[in-house]
């Protein structure tokens, strides 16, 4: 039985998140801590003097499709995970530092919380797991799978699980999984679909860790592209929706393999083939 502690979100995909792993045999989650939406990238984007239309709309859009996709699951499973509600930011924290030591967690996994700081990032070395949507360390940052898509790269959408660190989106990378896209796809349906994978797949490396091989990690490519919050503008919605009216999912469907070919990920030997 691997007892792990989660520091996460409080939308729906990190509900679903939390309460995936803590519904499968072998995993006991002592306690999630999940940070409100205060000052997320929503609140920013509306607080925000400028022209917002679009980006709010495709904040809708994707938080009502999330509601579609994540909600019944939710209501149905019963929920395991130890929730603490807390306000963003705050979870590192003396208080809240204290007692995720305290309860001596065999894992920690972060997916969607504040950057983890001292001495919380290494109370825990070798058993602390970011879960990072996107591919590291092709995309590094902000709106890590919404960037490719912007940029026409389909093949660059993803999931990393990789030990942290003190770095941005850098710590050795225990596996990766690229998302499953499909004719009619919208941003939001590949979001989805790779969310309820990666869920999957964190379950799997959380029951498997003991097990998992340490990985040659990637050289750093000298085009790898890094985002911050403030680069989400009005144009780049924009050219999202382009991209996708323009067929972009057609046509990254018929020049997948060489596509992916080009962009290489880490498939760890240890986890199931289903993982991959």
């Amino acid at each position: 039985m691997k007892r792990i502690v989660i520091l996460t979100g409080a939308e729906l995909r990190h509900e679903f998140f939390r309460k995936t792993l803590a519904s499968w045999p072998g995993i006991h989650v002592l306690s999630s801590y999940c940070e409100n939406q205060e000052n997320d990238l929503r609140s920013q984007v509306v607080a925000s003097r400028e022209d917002r239309r679009l980006r709010v709309k495709h904040l809708n859009t994707r938080a009502n499709s999330e509601r579609l996709t994540f909600a019944e699951t939710i209501c149905i499973k019963t929920d395991t995970s130890n929730p603490i509600d807390l306000p963003r930011g705050t979870i590192n924290s003396d208080q809240h530092v204290q007692s995720i030591i305290a309860s001596c967690p065999d894992l920690v996994l972060a997916y969607g919380c504040s950057i983890i700081k001292k001495p919380l990032l290494s109370a825990f070395p070798d058993r602390f797991i970011n879960v990072h949507l996107g591919l590291s360390p092709y995309y590094r940052g902000s709106g890590t799978n919404f960037w490719p898509l912007v940029n026409g790269e389909p093949e660059y959408v993803g999931a990393t699980f990789m030990h942290i660190d003190s770095g941005i989106d850098t710590g050795d990378i225990i596996h990766q999984i690229r998302a499953e896209i499909v004719s009619g796809d919208t941003p939001s349906t590949i979001g989805n679909r790779l969310i309820k994978r990666m869920s999957l797949v964190a379950r799997e490396i959380v029951v498997s860790f003991d097990t998992i091989v340490p990985m040659v990690q990637p050289l750093e490519p000298p085009d790898a592209k890094r985002y911050r919050s403030e680069d989400f503008t009005e144009s780049s919605v924009t050219e999202l929706y382009e991209n996708f009216k323009n067929g972009l999912v057609d046509r990254y469907l018929n020049e997948q393999v060489e596509r992916c070919a080009r962009v290489p990920i880490l498939s760890n030997p240890s986890l199931d083939r289903d993982c991959s």
